[in-house]
């Protein structure tokens, strides 16, 4: 045998849904033949799920595009060289820029963006440098309503609380199926087996789904609740724990202001005048608030059932809500604000937890508004659902360039055929940071592909900032670049330096000025561990054979653990960082430094969920649904991934589906604002009467594409039944699910 076939084996951290698992890769030559859990990893200590199984089957899909795309004179998209591909970006986009100003350039984020090194370090270089206030991202399609309830009550959109799974007694989970998805904004390997480890200790779970998921069947109480309606249930939940005295806030209480007023705002909200909204029994509800208030530690958690709905954000704001009510949020067992080993070192505190406030900056919604609709800001983003007509409309600041990277929203937004029209028809120019021709970098200039993940190494920013332990890990890339493919962290670079006005520069001078900048404000800031010290010093110090790698040890020395990168590579497996803590008032950067629980922006927008109250529409409602097998658009193209239960049809309640005259198979037209499908009805009583539900991420049909296994099953867009306009107002995220829709056979 010779050396470059010898099989060996490698360490990689799993990018392939949130759970961020420890893998053990067997590669033989330069292919992944195998992946396993690994058993020392520090964090998930060897859970592994069909997706990390599969990791070699995805590294290797032939459908991978290996060379930049370039698009020629006569529209067709050709191979071509990295530096011709560059050198396109550079004379495309620069001259757009000095003629219509910056905004006039639009970055789209896609959610693959928060797997990589290269996603975590890059893109905020890339914003800072075009300086475009036209930014759209995944988040408006997902979780941008925690981002904004986090703000707002804690001063910090990125101060995310997680439920302590390991030490929890009681766990309210709502919109969220953990057996299916591994979590999402809260970063727990075998989230099923934390699940079965609390009901083994003797704890209780709840689960509000309209539909009968795995997750569900494994709770103690399944409530089927009508969707959309989950703010609702949670101010009836607020409402019975004032009404019956059951709220102690017990060490937070110096720490938060405006409980008496919440009181007064959720009045209305009585289990017996949201139980026919919610489709549920008043004692029902009553109930759920006195086992959440009677447990010794509780949690509330709720995720994308419950945010992308048309009262997003008040949900999420009343889960921290309930978690504040019943002192349970910022204690073991209750919801903890994860510390990062990348984070910024905090204040020193003086332990005490009545220490003084100390007042921050705050968080602010809307100090810009879209240009067609005038949809505030939020984080800094509009809503993607806005992407089409910003594109189409004439005008000044008409969006003309568009820089995608890790990104299909011709498949993930609202209104898909829309943006399909507007990014093939009305750009002067675009640019994709994609490793396939997707149904939306088919319309790109300039297509720029990352090599395979086992040729990448991998340290999670995003997620071990939402884990429910403190952990760090580092995997250098398993398997070394092939000729002719590029790194991914110097494709961003490369990108930034050429939509900068720095085309030609090494990539590292990107990486060279961000220490600059970051060591100069570290060195003047009086908390930070390198107080006083000579920036260059500090930077020289820096260990690393890459400029990623310098980057990760800066932030790494920066941060609250006192660990380096070289710590990292001497623990291969991870360093065990301890459990969450309590990290109120610290963490606190609201005006007033304390949590600001009744928020104006929330307070303006309770009368719209008071008329929610009222309103009835006797259609069926929509849902979407999970797939253990897929992670959104992005794992269609897996061929051992699909099958099974990944597949995409409408799922019908018998009793809905025999008064329609539907039987199981047949096809049935679906419709509502945006339009209609025909989809496979598949009938089934675990999704509760009243309610259809249709998986997105499909949709593979459109000619120009290079994913021969996704269009052999291409199912159908269920997004393109929504024409945009349904928005949860304070955080612009598209209602996705909880819509009213039409359904018929179509024999």
């Amino acid at each position: 045998m010779s050396g470059t076939d010898a099989t060996r084996t490698a360490l990689r951290i799993c990018p392939l849904c949130e759970a961020t698992c420890g893998l053990t890769l067997t590669i033989r030559g330069s292919r992944v033949t195998g992946a396993r859990g690994d058993q020392d990893d520090v964090f998930s200590q060897g859970f592994i799920c069909p997706k990390g199984a599969s990791f070699g089957q995805l590294d290797a899909d032939p459908d991978r595009l290996r060379r930049p795309l370039v698009r020629d004179d006569s529209g067709e998209l050709r191979e071509a060289t990295w530096d011709e591909a560059f050198d396109t970006v550079a004379a495309r986009i620069r001259p757009l820029i000095e003629e219509h100003g910056p905004n006039a350039v639009g970055v789209v984020l896609g959610n693959p963006n928060v797997h990589t090194m290269a996603g975590g370090l890059y893109p905020p270089v890339l914003l800072s440098v075009l300086r475009t206030r036209s930014i759209f991202t995944a988040s408006t399609l997902d979780q941008m309503p925690k981002h904004v309830s986090s703000g707002l009550l804690y001063g910090s959109a990125i101060a995310i609380p997680v439920p302590d799974l390991d030490r929890t007694d009681h766990l309210l989970l709502l919109g969220a199926n953990p057996l299916e998805s591994n979590g999402s904004l809260c970063t727990a390997p075998d989230f099923p087996g934390k699940l079965k480890a609390l009901r083994r200790r003797g704890g209780s779970l709840t689960v509000v789904d309209p539909r009968r998921t795995r997750t569900a069947e494994l709770a103690d109480r399944h409530v089927a609740i009508r969707p959309g309606t989950d703010a609702l249930l949670l101010a009836a939940l607020a409402h019975v724990l004032f009404e019956e005295g059951l709220t102690d806030l017990g060490n937070l209480a110096p720490h938060v202001q405006g409980v008496a007023e919440v009181r007064q705002a959720v009045r209305d909200f009585a289990p017996e005048a949201v139980a026919a909204a919610c489709d549920m029994d008043a004692d029902d509800i009553r109930t759920i608030a006195r086992e959440l208030a009677a447990a010794p530690t509780a949690a509330v958690y709720g995720r994308i059932g419950s945010c992308t709905v048309e009262h997003g954000t008040l949900a999420s704001w009343l889960v921290d809500v309930l978690n504040i009510l019943t002192g349970n949020l910022d204690r073991p067992g209750g919801a903890l604000f994860p510390l990062a080993a990348t984070d910024r070192a905090p204040r020193p505190s003086s332990g005490l937890r009545h220490e003084e406030p100390h007042p921050g900056k705050g968080f602010v919604l809307g100090r810009w508004t879209s240009r067609v609709s005038g949809h505030p800001e939020a984080k800094g983003e509009l809503p993607i659902a806005a992407l089409a007509e910003e594109i189409e409309t004439p005008g000044d600041g008409r969006i003309r360039a568009v820089i995608a990277v890790a990104a299909n929203p011709v498949l993930s937004a609202p209104d898909g055929d829309r943006l399909d029209r507007a990014l093939g028809d009305r750009l002067d120019f675009m640019v994709s940071v994609d490793p396939y021709l997707n149904e939306t970098s088919r319309h790109a200039d300039v297509v720029l592909p990352p090599p395979p993940p086992s040729r990448s190494a991998h340290f999670d920013f995003a997620f071990n900032a939402l884990a429910v332990r403190n952990q760090a890990r580092y995997t250098p890339a398993a398997v070394p670049l092939d000729a002719g493919l590029m790194d991914e962290c110097e494709i961003h670079a490369r990108l930034i330096l050429a939509v900068s006005g720095m085309h030609g520069a090494a990539p590292s001078a990107v990486d060279d000025m961000v220490i600059e900048r970051a060591l100069a404000k570290a060195v003047a800031d009086p908390h930070s561990p390198v107080h006083g010290r000579d920036a260059k010093e500090v930077a020289a110090e820096l260990s690393g054979g890459t400029g990623p790698e310098r980057r990760l040890d800066m932030m790494l020395r920066l941060g609250p653990y006192d660990i380096t990168l070289d710590d990292l590579l001497a623990h291969p497996h991870g360093i065990d960082l301890g459990p969450l803590q309590p990290r109120i008032p610290q963490i606190l950067k609201t005006r007033s430094g304390r949590v600001e629980l009744l928020p104006a922006e929330v307070e303006a927008d309770l009368p719209r969920l008071r008329r929610a109250l009222e309103e009835r529409d006797e259609r069926l409602v929509l849902v979407g649904r999970r797939h253990l097998r897929s992670n959104n658009s992005w794992m269609h193209n897996v061929a051992t991934l699909a099958g099974g239960s990944n597949r995409c049809t409408l799922q019908i309640h018998p009793a809905d589906a025999a008064r329609l005259g539907l039987d199981d198979g047949d096809r049935a037209r679906i419709a509502a604002d945006g339009g209609e499908l025909e989809v496979p009805v598949e009938i089934t009583d675990a999704v509760r009467t009243g309610v259809v539900s249709l998986p997105h991420g499909w949709g593979h049909d459109r000619p120009g594409t290079r994913m021969s296994v996704a269009a052999a099953s291409p199912g159908v867009n269920v997004n393109q039944l929504l024409d945009g306009s349904r928005l949860d107002p304070l955080s612009g995220t598209a209602v996705l699910n909880g819509f009213p829709v039409e359904v018929s056979a179509t024999r």
